[in-house]
């Protein structure tokens, strides 16, 4: 008798789940399925930049670029950030941020854009300040921002000159009183960066953090 072959099935990403560090949502998850194309800020990493940022994160608008799960953008929210604007334009992404967003109850104080980044920021200021005035709970006139950059550390080897241009965009255009927060690997050479010096410059190997601010 012919002994049977064993079926196979393809196993299915296992989905796993990210939680909020601190502020008022502290403990909550966050759906993520496991997609290495989605690269999310390791929570050490992320507790030691908000420990950086400090309370300077209160009344900020976020602006989460390549936004994946929304992590940094959702802990800047549950931090004191007056509203965040997330960018992702990969749609099945976008769409897990969006049940993220929903779950922790911060529709009114969220914008998801499903655009290319660097698209996307060919149109500062003008696109910010008009997702701001559509905030309803932000405060009248222009906040400071807190930008956080963290993509697949491959764009900064790959697009170096297009990440470089992305990056003084935001500090060409950040308001007074402004954060830029960029993650790379420590590949990536930051005296690169524009302004270099200004940069205040951390490594959580492999990570690599520079925080930049914009005076008054």
């Amino acid at each position: 008798m012919a002994r049977k072959r064993p079926t196979t099935r393809t196993q299915p990403v296992p989905a796993t789940t990210l939680r909020i560090i601190g502020g008022r949502l502290r403990g909550s998850r966050l759906t993520y399925n496991g997609d290495p194309a989605t690269r999310p800020m390791k929570e050490r990493v992320r507790e030691a930049t908000f420990n950086l940022v400090g309370p300077a994160v209160k009344d900020k608008h976020a602006v989460d670029l390549f936004a994946g799960t929304g992590a940094l953008g959702l802990e800047a929210l549950s931090r004191g950030a007056a509203h965040s604007t997330f960018i992702e334009r990969h749609r099945p992404t976008a769409k897990t941020l969006r049940e993220n967003i929903v779950a922790l109850g911060m529709e009114d104080r969220s914008h998801i854009v499903t655009s290319d980044t660097f698209f996307w920021a060919g149109g500062l200021p003008e696109v910010l300040r008009a997702e701001i005035a559509s905030g309803s709970n932000v405060h009248a006139g222009e906040p400071p921002w807190l930008v956080f950059c963290s993509p697949p550390y491959a764009l900064y080897h790959e697009q170096t000159d297009e990440m470089l241009a992305l990056i003084e965009t935001l500090l060409k255009h950040a308001p007074t009183e402004s954060l830029v927060v960029v993650e790379a690997d420590s590949a990536f050479d930051f005296a690169k960066l524009p302004e270099a010096s200004t940069w205040d410059v951390r490594a959580y190997h492999p990570a690599v953090i520079g925080i930049w601010p914009r005076g008054k």
